[in-house]
């Protein structure tokens, strides 16, 4: 049995809360959002406090409420005040640049890699070697940040390549002689 969906979520006063069958709509000031509902969940709106439940004739009903839940509770937030991720490129002649919604990428390959973000994505680069993502939703703006970082991960003996803002990378003694 799920703990995490027994409990209720305080839906702020500037996010709203629609109803249509088994849709969820939740706006607010950074945009709108949309999540579909299994069949196994319930879902319960009264005084700006959200309440999931299992289905009874289902084994795993509680499974889903609690899943359902954390989504809905993450996207509340996201609308309220919106997901950020930071990338730092460290290596001698790393760089980002941002044009139109493409962030063109210098790792040192003969190349340089374009990478178009998704719809709901914006990226702001505070340096050449900085560039944060955000957005309202939860999953685009983390799997972006992954698939940028996964075009040149950090190395553990010196630390080159792109990494996240608090990211700490294990570092390898060098060989010995």
């Amino acid at each position: 049995m799920s703990r995490i969906a027994k409990k209720p979520i305080l839906v702020p006063k500037d996010v709203k809360i629609f109803f249509k069958k088994k849709n969820i709509y939740i706006e607010g000031l950074y945009g709108k959002l949309k999540f579909v509902l299994n069949n196994f969940v319930n879902v319960e709106y009264n005084k700006n406090v959200l309440t999931f439940y299992g289905n009874k004739k289902y084994y795993n009903s509680w499974m889903y409420a609690g899943t359902a839940r954390s989504l809905i509770f993450s996207m509340i937030y996201g609308v309220k005040n919106k997901f950020f991720k930071t990338l730092v490129l460290s290596g001698v002649g790393y760089r980002v640049i941002l044009k139109n919604n493409v962030v063109n990428l210098f790792l040192g390959y003969s190349h340089v890699i374009k990478y178009t973000l998704p719809i709901g994505v914006e990226a702001n680069c505070d340096s050449n070697t900085k560039i944060t993502l955000s957005g309202v939703n939860k999953q685009l703006v983390f799997q972006s940040a992954a698939v940028l970082r996964s075009y040149k991960k950090p190395e553990p003996y010196k630390g080159k390549g792109i990494h996240y803002e608090n990211e700490i990378i294990r570092r390898k003694e060098a060989k010995k002689k």
